[in-house]
This record gives structure tokens, C-alpha cells and sequence, in this order.
């Protein structure tokens, strides 16, 4: 769980620095271990897509140092959701699909205790010293809201201006399918959602499928980014590695199946 007493994300966020993140779905918390041992400024954890149970969402959170702050990917926006990913000790959330400036800021009065929001108290982390994690939480705790949808591109300078928003995130994936794969289009709304939270003062962020977007967006004033994902930093390994074997094997079997 993030350290109560300096908390990271939120203040990391209002440096304006460019954050590079790690995204895991495949639900292996030994995964997750490994690759922020090598780095990473930050770790997304996806329960919408992704393979993590409860269980295996609570050993990924407990693996991971105070120094690199733990978003969950939530399922939906519904409470219940807020409250798994929280209340495993993450320090943030990203909500998916958010469409209105309302449904931001319902979402984000979820993750906030009374009288801010209206999240339940509990959990075994927070409970350990809910007074400490009380103290804290009302700051700590960082709200992302994804826009993904032609609608929530409309909608983006009031979902960026939601209370208690603190960063929007831009799903590239579902949003080109909203756009029908336009790549013109598709980089018209990532503008428009950028300005939009420029407008509004906040973060914005965008998903991308490699280190080499990543910099290339991060150049684009997006705050953050992710530099990899488990899922293609599994598959691009095991290929390289079997396409590194094939050309060194020079047996006649290898020859015959290169």
C-alpha cells in the first residue's frame, strides 16, 4: 500500500513531470514484482480487461514499493468497483467509459470518504491504521477518468473540470473503435481531450502500445503515458527470442522449418 505519510501520486501529477507507466493484465502478481524492480514511475492494474481476481489484485498492490504508486483499472464505475481497488491499498483509480462531466463526478465522489464523497470504510490495509489511512486518504487518493467514446470527446471539458477529477486518461483503443478507426479523427479527439484538460488545469494522459509512442505522445504534452504492457512485452520477447533461435539453428530440421 502507498505510504500514508507521503503519499506520491497526486503530488507527481501537480509537478507537471511526464510519468511513464507500466500496464499489467495478465494477473500475475511475480509479474508485476519483477518489472518495477527495473523500473517504472508508476503501475496500472486492470480489472476491466485484465486476469486479476481479488486475490491476486491484493498480492499485486502488497508487492509493490511505497515508491511506485499503484492506479487501479476499474471494472466499471459502480461503487463496489471503487471500493476493490482502494481498499486493496492502490492510490488511485481509472474509471473506464466516462461520457458526462456528472458521471466523473459521481465517480469520483465514490473514492472520497464523507464528507467529500461517499465511499464505505474498510478494508484489511486501511484498517490496519485507519486513522493513519483516514488522515491521508482525503488527499491521496487520485481519481482518473477515462474518456474512450466519440460522446465523452464531446463531453471533455466538463468531465475535465468534474470536482475531485484529478487526471483524465484517454483510452486510444476503444476510442478509434467509437471513431471508426478514422487515424485522422482519432488525432483530432486526442487534441481536443488534451485542450480540454489544459483548459481545466489538470493531467492528461494516453494509452500507448510501446516506449517509442509513449515519447512520441509524451512530446505532445500528454503527462502520461505508458511505456509498456505486459501482454506485448510478453508475446514481442518469446517471439524475438524463437526467431533468434530459428536463424542460429542450421541443422537440417532447423533449415527445413526456418
Amino acid at each position: 500500500m502507498f505510504n500514508t505519510k507521503a503519499p506520491l501520486l497526486k503530488r507527481r501529477l501537480s509537478e507537471g513531470g511526464k510519468m511513464g507507466i507500466f500496464w499489467f493484465a495478465l494477473g500475475s502478481p511475480a509479474l508485476v514484482e519483477l518489472a518495477v524492480s527495473r523500473g517504472g514511475d508508476a503501475v496500472v492494474l486492470d480489472m476491466q480487461h485484465g486476469l486479476f481476481a481479488r486475490r491476486d489484485l491484493e498480492a499485486a498492490v502488497g508487492c509493490l514499493p511505497p515508491s511506485i504508486p499503484c492506479l487501479v483499472r476499474i471494472e466499471d464505475d459502480s461503487a463496489a468497483a471503487v471500493s476493490r481497488a482502494l481498499d486493496a491499498g492502490a492510490e488511485g483509480v481509472l474509471v473506464p467509459m466516462v461520457e458526462t462531466g456528472a458521471q466523473a463526478a459521481a465517480a469520483a465522489a465514490a473514492c472520497h470518504f464523507p464528507p467529500k464523497g461517499s465511499r464505505s470504510g474498510g478494508g484489511v490495509r486501511p484498517l490496519a491504521d485507519f486513522g493513519a489511512y483516514r488522515s491521508a486518504a482525503d488527499e491521496a487518493i487520485t481519481v482518473g477518468v477515462m474518456i474512450e467514446t466519440t460522446r465523452g470527446v464531446a463531453n471533455a471539458r466538463e468531465i475535465a473540470a468534474a470536482p475531485n477529477v484529478d487526471f483524465v486518461f484517454i483510452g486510444s483503443g476503444d476510442l478509434a473503435l467509437s471513431l471508426g478507426s478514422d487515424g485522422a479523427a482519432l488525432e483530432k479527439a486526442l487534441r481536443a481531450v488534451r485542450d480540454a484538460c489544459v483548459a481545466a488545469g489538470k493531467p492528461c494522459g494516453v494509452f500507448t502500445m510501446n516506449a517509442g509512442e509513449a515519447s512520441k505522445r509524451a512530446g505532445e504534452g500528454f503527462s502520461i503515458t505508458v511505456v509498456a504492457n505486459d501482454l506485448s512485452a510478453v508475446m514481442t520477447s518469446f517471439e524475438a527470442s524463437y526467431r533468434t533461435f530459428k536463424v542460429g539453428d542450421t541443422s537440417e530440421h532447423g533449415a527445413s522449418k526456418a
